[in-house]
């Protein structure tokens, strides 16, 4: 795990300045503690930042072949590199270290581009041909790992994180009104999109080639589900599932370094660290939360599995002050505005299990693969309801369209009639209609139907959707979009922001290529979400931690707080006229939003917990760029 940055002069080929690399570089140190690189030839340069997990000796990047003809610096980890090592060596190819690094310079030599398919494993990369001047710059299939990317008249600018091309623009960075629309309507920016104009980030599974004074962004991961040939009955598939989860976690805990998990009081974390001790025992784990005052906390449910268990447990505490003092070193460490209320407990977690280990496990994944959002129960039960006549229907909608405080229900409602597979996703995955997010923004400001952007980031992948259903269509999506650019991106920024690795096992590509294939009834049954996933925990875990109900971890924790209006500092920022947010949005629409959460006719928590986090980014993104300190 590491970081990486670079520019490549591709126009005029003006020679690259050492010391912007330099720059750009020392604006990521806390990805890399353990070592620093550098490649500069002409008009390209690489720099690069190292946390050392697999063998700590031999792999200093950016790194070449013998012959200098193919440089390479990388992020992330190739968890099957031994198995492709092998399989060049049979090509005649010679190592000279025993990094995942070096396959895929050999990999590159060996199959050029068709490397990306054969790597599983996290990653972002670039890659230098230096006989045919070609850079290559590439994001894993479901963007586990980032790279952001600004293309100017004669340049291209890339790295891990937006610090290193912010660390040399010359002109100040302006806010992207389209995709702050996105952004208050999905809680995240969807790629290539990102806050900032002229910055962009690879979708996942996608990559830019730059070549001959062009510069070219295509879909390299074009994996199309198709359903099995042969159904697969219930214990076939959960035996076939166990023997993936199993080999996906053997691979995954490949490290020279000490490993660790994040433990919530869940299934999800809890199967990963039954499926861990096939491969060792007393693992430290650790769990974050709020304490007794809140139902929902994960505290205690954290030690209870640990204890069944058996491993190496601590637990992290945080308070109300705490999560307001910490929000603005959080935003800064996220770069982009992400409104997930869990980032604050995420980043210090990842604070506290550093102390200890260097990589560590989290149960990331389940949920969009199996269905355990309600929007799934929705979703997969809409085309009954759709059958269902007019009489019938318009005396339910009406009364769901009444009911305080019930918007995720509302909204699964309303897109249900929308006859348009795209639109549909889209309106499910709102946080409200694209009409009252584009009312709050001052006049003139947005293009019609700017919320409409988002289908433009899934236009190539509708094709690859063919053989899905209805269920599997969107979860299609989320792990191709929301996924990587909500869950995951915050993941990588805030165990970053420690010099913290953490891995996904669940997103491991074998796990998600067999659950994209599976019918709809083996993941929401009789009501029931994760149904397939639930069967392989009953053979691990006690029967009360897999009935555990699902947790909003610290999203009532935030609703709370924010129903305590006045006195609360961060509804306070809303409040204010003065307010930065208010460049952008009206005053007016943002505190009706407030006043109707705060009297419980809506739950709003949501929007005004992103306006929250716009308002802190604003206030960060003031500041000069500089490398992050935890």
């Amino acid at each position: 795990m590491c970081g990486i940055c670079g520019q490549y002069n591709f126009r005029k080929e003006a020679p690259v300045r050492r010391a912007d690399i330099e720059a750009m570089t020392r604006s990521i140190a806390h990805r890399g503690p353990d070592d620093e690189g550098y490649f500069i030839a002409g008009p390209l340069g690489f720099g690069f930042r190292r946390l050392s997990i697999i063998d700590l000796a031999g792999g200093h990047q950016p790194m070449s072949d013998q012959e200098n003809s193919v440089w390479v610096v990388f992020n992330g980890e190739i968890y099957n590199f031994p198995e492709l090592k092998r399989e060049l060596e049979g090509h005649g190819h010679l190592f000279r270290t025993n990094c995942d690094t070096e396959v895929i310079i050999h990999g590159y030599k060996q199959w050029g581009d068709d490397i990306l398919n054969r790597l599983n494993g996290m990653f972002g990369l670039a890659i230098w041909d230096v006989c045919k001047k070609r850079l290559v710059l590439a994001r894993d299939p479901f963007g586990i790992k980032l790279i952001y990317y600004r293309i100017t008249e004669d340049s291209v600018y890339f790295g891990s994180e937006m610090r290193p091309i912010r660390a040399v623009m010359q002109e100040k960075a302006e806010v992207d009104t389209n995709s702050l629309n996105l952004f208050l309507r999905y809680r995240f920016t969807p790629s290539p999109n990102t806050i900032l104009k002229g910055v962009k980030k690879l979708a996942p599974g996608t990559k830019l080639t730059v070549q001959n004074g062009v510069c070219e962004v295509s879909r390299w991961y074009r994996f199309k589900p198709e359903p099995f040939t042969r159904a697969k009955s219930p214990d076939e598939a959960r035996e076939e599932l166990l023997s993936i989860y199993k080999s996906a976690i053997k691979r995954q805990l490949i490290s020279d370094v000490p490993v660790g998990l994040l433990l919530s009081g869940g299934i999800d974390s809890g199967l990963l660290l039954a499926l861990m001790n096939l491969n060792g025992s007393s693992w430290p784990t650790y769990t974050v939360g709020y304490g007794t005052s809140f139902g929902d906390d994960e505290l205690a449910d954290g030690a209870e599995t640990a204890r069944v268990l058996g491993s190496k447990h601590t637990s992290v505490k945080i308070t109300r002050s705490t999560f307001e003092e910490a929000l603005p070193k959080i935003v800064a460490a996220l770069e982009e505005p992400i409104a997930s209320s869990s980032v604050v407990p995420m980043y210090f977690v990842c604070q506290r299990a550093r102390k200890d280990v260097t990589v560590a496990l989290v149960g990331q994944g389940p949920d969009e693969l199996f269905g355990g959002y309600r929007r799934h129960l929705g979703v997969r039960y809409g085309a009954i309801w759709s059958t269902l006549p007019d009489w019938v229907r318009m005396p339910i909608s009406s009364t769901i369209g009444a009911l305080p405080r019930n918007e995720t229900l509302k909204r699964g409602v309303y897109s249900l009639a929308i006859s348009d597979r795209m639109h549909r996703y889209q309106n499910v995955l709102s946080l409200l209609p694209g009409d009252q997010v584009e009312g709050l923004f001052q006049d003139g400001l947005l293009p019609p139907d700017a919320g409409d952007a988002i289908l433009s980031c899934w236009q190539d992948m509708s094709e690859l959707m063919g053989e899905t259903d209805e269920l599997g269509g969107l979860q299609f999506l989320e792990v191709r979009s929301t996924l990587p650019d909500e869950l995951l991106m915050y993941a990588d920024k805030l165990s970053m922001a420690h010099g913290l690795e953490l891995r996904v096992p669940f997103v491991d590509k074998e796990i998600v290529e067999y659950v994209e294939r599976l019918p709809a009834n083996f993941k929401v049954r009789n009501g029931s979400r994760k149904w397939l996933h639930r069967q392989v925990c009953r053979a691990f875990l006690p029967k009360p931690i897999v009935k555990r109900p699902k947790r909003g971890f610290a999203s009532n924790v935030v609703d709370d707080w924010f129903r305590e209006a006045m006195s609360n500092r961060m509804a306070d920022a809303l409040l204010d006229p003065g307010s930065r947010i208010y460049q952008y949005l009206r005053p007016q629409a943002v505190s009706e939003l407030f006043q109707q959460h705060a009297t419980k006719r809506h739950d709003n928590h949501k929007i005004l917990f992103s306006l929250v986090l716009f308002e802190e980014w604003l206030r960060t993104h003031e500041e000069p760029v500089a490398t992050l300190s935890a």
